[in-house]
């Protein structure tokens, strides 16, 4: 990277800190740091006369945007007909070099004071290029800088696309014209003369360029939106020079056409700086800085100038590209570990939401799931990593995994947030997390909940009344040493059971407590205006909760997980016991036969006593305790035979003459789906048939 210089080399005029003399010998207030990136009236004119009365300017926020007030600006001009002229004009310019005054100290004064003035100029543009943080916020911070203060137009091209980190170009390198800005001129603002342009503008006889509009982002200069550098082509040449060079230098003159392309004029002599912008590795684009004819040419010393912008400008690019890629992985990281739809249990219906966090801190820890369970059961999950990074992402993945593959064992919430909680010490010892884990029996309406130091669940109620589950709070995940305890729950049909984190209940505006009131009593309100016989639709809900949020009330990201409970009637469920004994099959299909007659579906008789028979002859094959069977029916019929094996059955293609193998052959053909699942004590085998004249959801 090419480093230069924030002033010029050599040693600089000093000017007394009292204040110094104009061209003329009279007395001058110091030049506060602000006056330097004002509009170009505050800056001497190096062409008419060299006369200049007291400014008498304090000081000022030094902002390259700003321009100060006017008052008594008709009398400052006086007798300066140029200065006037060129306030109307609507051109600005910095300093250059003077016409000499009467004494060879004057002059001395007059160009210290211009050489003071474009270095404070530099700090204060360079400061607001700095407080960009995206790649749109500094670019605009550079044109803004510099129109009108150092240049009447600017363009700024950047490759297509901007390399991140060590990433090599594979192709052409192409610059794209990213923005541009430049003055209208004074005949587009419909005024008659200068004057006019004064009062409109500044209203007090001298014309303010912070209120002229600039034409931007791209204007209506005729450039060429996209440039191919042809490699070994002037253009090329520049660019690989890095520093800044004047518009008629020998090889700017070709390169300038190349870049702008053949329609843009150029302008003659040194009114025109090319500045190549380097980042830490690389050359990323180009700017360009140009002056109209009626305007002084800039001197040797601007290229310094457009140096420092060009360095600042730059770099600030680099860092922003870098944290854009990383906050695009971190999301990209944390989204895909969140599921990307949600099951369909049965007896449940389920919904969920989503939000990252505020542009400051979008990345965190926060995930939802959804598990089916064996017995139709499913496991409702919300948990939260503290910490806003990448790390935070990837431990939730780590842990949103662990859950899944404890939650298949089908072991109790409390065992299971045990072994989160060793899991998270063995990934660090400052990985901490909360996490609530229920889950929802549909058979028996029963919920187990278990909790480790995360919000506690809010319960709807068919009626309305929406209640806050009192469950044992816990410590949080990765603090180790501690028991969690579970609580068996009612879940009555129709209610709406809300899992959530804390970014939806907790603020800066606002503790956790507080906002757990406001979403029961917003939960409250939505039911009553749905009505007290049926509750909300269940999407509507979830937009309805999140609706609650207010300004300030992003600080976290937010995960949000609804389950509707319609629970399974006891008359559409069959449950036998079977000794592990030669004649279970035979019972199995005779039970199954009657319980099929009783719901009206003899039609799926001949396919179910086969497949029942297939499986329990499995089952009973390896069981040494009693096998259950069980029929649910709902949307589909689905059903489920245990054993006390762990071995799961795994279906294989029999040969010709094997004598056995090929149960699990006709449940894979004949079944809507199936599938097998190990418990703590044993395995589950189940199978799907689907309902005469209902629609296959496969």
């Amino acid at each position: 990277m090419t480093e230069y210089p924030t002033s010029q080399e050599g040693p600089q005029p000093t000017v007394a800190p009292g204040g110094g003399t104009d061209e003329l010998g009279h007395g001058k207030a110091p030049i506060a740091a602000a006056e330097a990136v004002r509009t170009h009236a505050d800056f001497p004119r190096p062409r008419g006369t060299a006369g200049e009365g007291s400014s008498g300017h304090g000081p000022a926020d030094a902002d390259p945007e700003g321009a100060r007030s006017r008052d008594g600006g008709a009398a400052r001009n006086a007798g300066r007909p140029d200065e006037a002229a060129a306030a109307a004009a609507g051109t600005q310019t910095l300093p250059g070099p003077g016409a000499g005054g009467p004494g060879h100290g004057a002059a001395e004064a007059g160009t210290a004071r211009r050489e003071g003035d474009r270095l404070r100029f530099v700090g204060a543009a360079t400061r607001r290029i700095a407080r960009g943080i995206d790649l749109d916020e500094i670019v605009l911070g550079l044109c803004r800088a510099t129109v009108p203060t150092f240049s009447d137009a600017i363009l700024v091209y950047l490759r297509d696309p901007l390399p991140v980190g060590d990433e090599r170009p594979v192709g052409p390198v192409v610059l794209r014209l990213r923005r541009t800005d430049r003055l209208r001129p004074i005949d587009d603002l419909g005024l008659a003369d200068g004057g006019e342009a004064a009062g409109a503008a500044g209203g007090a006889g001298e014309l303010d360029f912070s209120q002229l509009p600039l034409v931007g982002p791209q204007g209506d200069l005729p450039a060429a939106e996209l440039c191919e550098i042809r490699p070994g082509g002037a253009l090329a040449e520049v660019l690989r020079g890095v520093r800044p060079v004047f518009g008629s230098a020998p090889g700017a003159r070709d390169a300038l056409p190349e870049l702008l392309g053949a329609d843009h004029p150029v302008p003659s002599g040194q009114r025109a700086i090319l500045a190549p912008l380097r980042g830490r590795r690389r050359v990323i684009g180009a700017a360009v800085f140009l002056r109209s004819p009626d305007r002084d040419a800039f001197e040797q010393n601007d290229l310094l100038v457009a140096a420092q912008l060009a360095t600042h400008t730059a770099l600030g690019i680099d860092k922003a590209v870098l944290y854009g890629r990383e906050a695009y992985i971190a999301d990209e990281l944390q989204r895909t570990m969140l599921p990307d739809g949600l099951p369909q249990p049965t007896g449940v219906r389920l919904a969920s939401r989503y939000l990252p966090a505020a542009e400051t801190a979008r990345v965190g820890g926060d995930w939802y799931d959804a598990i089916p369970l064996p017995g139709s059961r499913v496991a409702l999950v919300v948990g939260d990593v503290m910490g806003h990074s990448m790390t935070s992402a990837a431990i939730m993945g780590q842990l949103r995994t662990t859950a899944q593959t404890l939650a298949q064992l089908d072991l109790p919430p409390a065992e299971v947030l045990h072994h989160l909680d060793e899991q998270a010490q063995r990934l660090g010892s400052d990985r901490m997390a909360t996490c609530l884990y229920a889950v929802y029996d549909p058979v028996s309406h029963r919920i187990t909940i278990a909790n480790a130091g995360h919000p506690p669940p809010v319960l709807l109620h068919l009626g309305g009344r929406a209640e806050v589950l009192r469950v044992p709070p816990g410590a949080p995940i990765g603090v180790g040493g501690v028991d969690f305890e579970a609580v068996e729950l009612d879940a009555p049909a129709g209610a709406t059971l809300l899992l959530y984190t804390d970014g939806l209940v907790e603020s800066r505006l606002r503790d956790v407590w507080t906002g757990i009131d406001q979403l029961r009593e917003r939960l409250a309100t939505t039911a009553q205006l749905t009505g007290l016989d049926h509750s909300p639709p269940l999407e509507a809900l979830c937009d309805d909760v999140l609706d609650m949020l207010g300004p300030g009330d992003r600080d976290d990201d937010i995960a949000l997980l609804a389950a509707r409970f319609e629970g399974i009637a006891p008359s559409d469920v069959a449950y036998w016991f079977l000794d592990p004994e030669e004649t279970a099959p035979g019972r199995a299909r005779r039970f199954a036969r009657r319980a099929l007659a009783r719901w009206g579906l003899e039609e799926l008789s001949d396919s179910l006593e086969l497949l029942v028979s297939e499986v329990v002859t499995n089952a009973v094959r390896y069981a040494e305790r009693p096998v259950t069977l069980r029929l649910l029916r709902t949307d589909v019929l689905r059903c489920e035979v245990g054993d006390d094996s762990p071995q799961l059955p795994r279906q294989r293609r029999a040969r010709e003459t094997d004598e056995g193998g090929r149960g699990l052959f006709l449940v894979n053909r004949m079944a809507r789906r199936w599938g097998a699942t190990r418990l703590s004590s044993g395995k589950v085998v189940w199978f799907e048939l689907s309902l005469p004249g209902a629609h296959d959801r496969r």
